[in-house]
């Protein structure tokens, strides 16, 4: 580290420093246009890169823990293991996750309590996909000659649990992935908002063309273009209807290549290796929720109870409030989930001084999964490099606007060590609804979506409803005529019939 005077402010609050204050001192990104490459290359590469950023290789030989965001376009055993071998460290922890976007926040505030607590030095966070090439393969009834680790490699702990996205009421209306339910979520947001179906798709593509301009001006994004709101919101052969109303550019975008990764440590070993203080983000607050795991219980369909509680429990801690954050990302799988986070934490969904995204979103800079945070974290620890003095927030989400991490960040330290809390005590004491997974009778309807086949022919009508009981369950048709009414339906309420087998009719 360089040398600074005594008396400098600087060189005293370094100096009075608890040595074991977590520190972000590297993030690293790759994107790998030829394909090819197995996932653990990816996260080796953005692991090198991570310590370029931070100004000292030989910071990955000291890390003692490798903690990998749960891979998709591949089977580990211990990934993290490959990793450290490869970066040629020795750790004496990996661990792995399940499924779930918020994890890599998840991950980063348990690292920072594991440097403060004294238990790791230095931890490499990761993730990484090779989807687009394990599609291309799997298609020609190819499997990538990738790394095997066999049964005599213990499996890594599992450190973050997979997310439950498969309840009984979903699966009868055979609501079993995002892009079916976060269209429900935005028929919700539409509908409080009171706007027709065309003002509300008009704004939700003014939305996304603002992420895609700041994708544009992001080195890292992997479609660094920005594209107008027309563009995203009128379908076309290269943009086709998924479900509505979200054509193929309102959607996450999984077909990349992409790694990411961090490097924290603790102030000792910052100043031991002479990493600049200039490098160095200090995690201020950690929290973490989730809302309820079956969809038809949520209290309301663009409400979230643990984004608002967490989210503002986060700045609490952090003894901040979201008026002083200057650089925000909010998780963006879907544009509902973006307008539901923004309405729970305050946040102007077209503020031009302070955007949503520092990256682009996953559609527009790349939705490796599980993995994105993990480039929204490297990325937000970058810009406050840039410009010391800011405060940034990042949000992460996991299955249906479910489980969600919170993170604050700064370029000085926390005045009272970092701090993480489970805030679900708070969230559980919010209002639920019964959900009835195999309710048949009269109902209203409440929200809905129709899914389109690739040929542009909607094929299925999805319907959130409510029973006379105050209820609510799930349902689905395919009849043509049902499907049309959906289509042009502007409000709710709707009487229809549900059957037992999960199927509804236009009363």
């Amino acid at each position: 580290m360089p040398s600074v005077p005594d008396s400098t402010p600087l060189a005293r609050t370094v100096t009075t420093l608890d040595p074991r204050t977590p520190v972000l001192v590297g993030g690293g990104q790759v994107n790998s246009r030829d394909g090819g490459r197995e996932p653990v290359d990816l996260i080796v590469d953005a692991a090198r890169g991570a310590a370029d950023e931070a100004g000292n290789t030989r910071l990955l030989e000291l890390v003692d823990s490798v903690r990998i965001v749960g891979l998709l376009s591949w089977r580990y055993r211990d990934p993290g293991a490959l990793v450290g071998e490869r970066i040629g460290a020795t750790p004496r922890h990996t661990a792995y996750t399940g499924s779930g976007g918020s994890t890599p926040q998840v991950l980063v505030n348990a690292a920072a309590e594991d440097i403060a607590a004294g238990r790791s030095d230095v931890v490499l966070i990761g993730g990484a996909e090779s989807w687009r090439t394990r599609m291309k393969l799997r298609g020609q009834g190819i499997r990538p000659d990738w790394t095997v680790q066999d049964d005599s490699v213990p499996a890594a702990p599992i450190v973050v649990d997979e997310v439950p996205m498969r309840s009984d009421t979903e699966m009868r209306a055979g609501l079993d992935r995002p892009a079916y339910i976060y269209p429900l979520f935005e028929q919700a947001v539409r509908l409080s908002r009171g706007r027709t179906v065309t003002e509300h798709r008009e704004a939700i593509g003014r939305l996304w063309s603002r992420f895609s301009a700041v994708a544009a001006s992001n080195p890292h994004a992997w479609t660094p273009r920005e594209y107008t709101t027309e563009e995203i919101v009128t379908p076309s052969p290269d943009n086709r209807w998924i479900v509505s109303p979200y054509t193929k550019l309102l959607n996450s975008n999984n077909m990349v290549e992409q790694g990411a990764a961090l490097l924290l440590c603790s102030v000792e070993v910052a100043t031991r290796l002479g990493i600049s203080r200039d490098n160095w983000v200090f995690p201020q607050s950690g929290t973490e929720s989730h809302d309820t795991y079956d969809i038809a219980e949520r209290g309301a369909l663009d409400r979230s109870p643990a984004i608002r509680i967490a989210g503002t429990r986060a700045l609490e801690l952090a003894g901040t409030g979201i008026d002083d954050i200057t650089d925000i990302d909010v998780y963006s799988c879907f544009p509902s989930a973006v307008q539901v986070a923004a309405g729970e934490l305050g946040l102007p969904l077209d503020d031009p001084g302070r955007p949503l995204t520092v990256t682009g979103g996953l559609t527009f800079a790349g939705g490796p999964w599980n993995n994105y945070s993990t480039h929204a974290i490297a990325t937000l620890a970058t810009r406050l490099r840039e410009s010391p003095g800011g405060i940034g927030l990042i949000t992460a989400n996991s299955g249906y606007l479910t489980k969600h991490a919170f993170g604050v960040y700064r370029t000085e330290p926390p005045a009272g060590g970092f701090r993480r809390e489970d805030v679900q005590a708070s969230v559980d004491r919010e209002p639920t609804v019964r959900a009835h997974p195999s309710y048949a009778g009269p109902a209203a309807t409440e929200a809905w979506a129709v899914l389109y086949g690739r040929s542009g022919v909607p094929e299925r009508g999805f319907l959130a409803a409510r029973t006379p009981d105050g209820g609510r369950t799930l349902a689905s048709t395919t009849d043509p005529m049902a499907i049309d009414q959906l289509l042009a339906a502007e409000e709710c309420g709707g009487s229809v019939a549900v059957a037992e087998d999960g199927g509804f009719e236009f009363a």
